[in-house]
């Protein structure tokens, strides 16, 4: 007889095993924390309440998403990076605070997950917003519940409107166990958010009745900065110090990324002793939060990063080096992610995105193609 866990929907027999004649699951059995009940008394007259003005195309694609979403039918935002996802959907959560829905808003990354908690508080002042992540599970309910995927296991047939963001970003993509937690959590819609979904991802949410709503601009209506491609004529940390240095003495802050640890801490030690004031981050770096804290103060001029910073982080100014961009791990999306850090500011539009690597592969003339292809399409 086969068994198929209740909690992941794993079916594998080889990550079944049994205990005192009953089967378990090795492959979430992890997760076992506290899960939460479905009641819970929400606060009353909770409004919107932000202090800029919405783009006309950021405002009509809000209406129907909201719309979208008082008809019971899921969907899919593909925005561009910069677009203002997280507005795009605010007068859908207005919507569902007001009926006294429960409202989910997950990401996979925690890092993300603690950026955005400041900002959903600000827009929703009189709701009880919490985030719920590793080390902060204390307190797993609020109007507004803001939580990495990992975390939605707690949260079983719970969600009235439930936002995932970053639906293409690990560890989420391609996870089973997190795709089968997010489905069983949500009782009523779901919106799904990425500036780089697959087709697959179209096709299935088209197959299941939802909506595909596209915004190919950014809310301040300036093209996406076009990355530009370098191959190091010696050694490529020799080719990052020239170009960090570079923008550095324009009076930018740059993010130095790197497709691993080992590489990133190389680079580092590499770099601190010619240029000061930067740091390394990674996702081994227990104070990575105050380090980012401090960057976004102004008190570092760079930092050495790996992926844990190619998504949900907007600094003014910021200007950008993928090192070794030809590495097996940047994908595509990934490069056009990282790519989309530079220019998010309504007074600091353009910027510089380089690429060095020692070979232009595919994933590098096929992100900055589509880069281009993207900004034709909006402004044709």
């Amino acid at each position: 007889m086969n068994y198929k866990c209740p909690i992941c929907g794993n079916e594998d027999s080889k990550y079944i095993g049994y205990r005192n004649s009953l089967p378990y699951c090795r492959k979430c059995i992890n997760f076992s924390g506290k899960k939460v009940a479905s009641s819970f008394k929400h606060s009353s007259n909770i409004k919107l309440t932000i202090d800029y003005q919405l783009s006309a195309e950021q405002e009509s694609l809000a209406i129907k998403v909201r719309d979208n979403f008082i008809n019971k039918k899921n969907c899919l935002i593909h925005a561009v990076t910069g677009a203002g996802k997280t507005e795009l959907v605010y007068y859908t959560i207005e919507y569902a605070l007001m009926n006294k829905l429960n409202v989910g808003f997950a990401i996979p990354r925690k890092d993300v997950v603690i950026d955005l908690y400041p900002r959903v508080q600000q827009a929703f002042k009189e709701a009880k917003v919490v985030y719920v992540v590793g080390e902060h599970t204390l307190l797993l309910q609020g109007d507004i519940i803001l939580l990495t995927t990992h975390q939605l296991y707690r949260y079983e047939n719970y969600f009235d409107l439930l936002i995932i963001d970053e639906i293409d970003a690990f560890p989420y993509k391609n996870n089973q166990i997190l795709n089968n937690f997010a489905l069983k959590s949500i009782r009523g819609n779901y919106i799904l958010l990425s500036a780089t979904p697959s087709s697959e991802d179209i096709k299935k949410i088209k197959e299941n009745n939802g909506e595909v709503f596209t915004l190919m601009k950014r809310y301040h209506n300036s093209p996406l900065p076009v990355p530009r491609y370098l191959k190091p004529k010696i050694h490529i940390f020799i080719s990052v110090y020239i170009e960090l240095k570079r923008l550095l003495n324009r009076g930018k802050q740059v993010f130095v990324f790197v497709p691993t640890i080992s590489i990133g801490k190389k680079l580092y030690i590499f770099l601190k002793y010619l240029i000061k004031d930067g740091k390394e981050v990674d996702s081994q770096v227990s104070q990575r939060e105050e380090i980012i804290s401090d960057f976004r103060k102004g008190r570092y001029k760079y930092l050495v990063t790996t992926s844990i910073l190619e998504r949900g982080v907007t600094v003014k100014g910021l200007q950008v080096i993928v090192t070794y961009a030809d590495h097996t791990l940047y994908t595509k999306e990934a490069l056009i992610q990282i790519a989309g850090r530079v220019g998010r500011k309504k007074d600091e539009r353009e910027g510089e995105v380089i690429f060095i690597g020692n070979e232009e592969n595919e994933n590098i003339v096929s992100a900055i193609e589509e880069i281009k292809s993207i900004n034709k399409k909006a402004f044709l």
